[in-house]
């Protein structure tokens, strides 16, 4: 579809664009209305007073740009370049995934194991966009956070949301724990590591998204299993481990997690009532799913 280049009424190109974008979404009125204050730089009662102006050239180049991206199959918070996370919002790209409600499952679970003050110590693995440090640093000021990643380009893009934000995590490159400082341990670690297998039919529908972060490898296990061995001199006694997971993944997971050494072994469900979250701590008591 090419958006007119004037002349047209901005409620008429809204209409229109909504047509175009049900082939795509099932919220396209929501998305014609985004891409068209993103386009616009207006706000959406800003964009409704003005509904009867013409559409400006250059706003309509920039629409047909991006209506492009989003019918080949980009998702748009990739087309507009943030996305929505809790109550804040968040630059990301093609570098880092799209941050889901399915994380805030594993936030909840982390504040609900942090003091609301104090300067409790608590890793990230694998930041990515830095939702998840993020967030704890928004809810518990006081708590010292570090986010690890491997990609140079992720960690850009998390320095930059934190600066936004006005909060300081300490970030660092690396692969898992190896990126840390030798003997630096931690009284929390979290991580949305990559957790689908290498067949999963799921990455068809992901294909925009970094393989990297969401490949584990042949079984899926594989980041877990990683992480699990590598923490072992990074957790401080009574420290915990949480991870998010596939909706199916959880039991095989505390099992790893029991094995490992870990007590009070957990799993948490998200809104639909699947597992999304088990963890550990580093010599409790035993525990069950929440």
């Amino acid at each position: 579809m090419a958006v007119p280049q004037s002349s047209v009424r901005i409620a008429d190109v809204q209409r229109d664009l909504a047509q175009a974008l049900a082939k795509v979404s099932d919220q396209a009125r929501a998305e014609a209305r985004w891409l068209l204050e993103a386009v616009l730089g207006w706000d959406a009662a800003t964009l409704l007073r003005r509904a009867d102006e013409a559409l400006p050239a250059a706003a309509a180049v920039a629409l047909d740009a991006l209506l492009s991206r989003r019918l080949s199959g980009e998702p748009l918070a990739y087309c507009l370049g943030t996305a929505p996370f809790l109550d804040f919002e968040l630059a990301v790209s093609p570098a880092v995934l799209i941050p889901r409600a399915d994380t805030e499952v594993l936030v909840q679970a982390a504040l609900e194991r942090m003091p609301l003050y104090g300067r409790q110590k608590v890793l990230d693995l694998g930041t990515g966009s830095g939702a998840i440090a993020l967030a704890l640093a928004r809810s518990r000021p006081t708590a010292e956070i570090t986010g690890v990643d491997l990609s140079s380009d992720a960690l850009a893009l998390a320095r930059a949301n934190a600066k936004a934000l006005g909060l300081v995590v300490d970030w660092q490159q690396g692969h898992w724990c190896r990126a840390l400082a030798p003997g630096q341990r931690f009284d929390l670690i979290v991580s949305n590591p990559p957790y689908l297998a290498a067949d999963d039919p799921h990455l068809a529908e992901l294909q925009h998204e970094p393989a990297l972060a969401l490949v584990a490898g042949p079984t899926g296990y594989e980041a877990f299993t990683e992480i699990l061995e590598a923490v072992r001199d990074r957790l401080n006694p009574g420290a915990w481990l949480l991870f998010e997971h596939g909706w199916d993944q959880g039991p095989a997971l505390r099992e790893r997690l029991t094995a490992s050494g870990f007590r009070a072994v957990f799993g948490q469900r998200d809104g639909a009532g699947r597992e999304r979250v088990s963890g550990g701590r580093w010599g409790g008591t035993d525990a069950g799913i929440a």
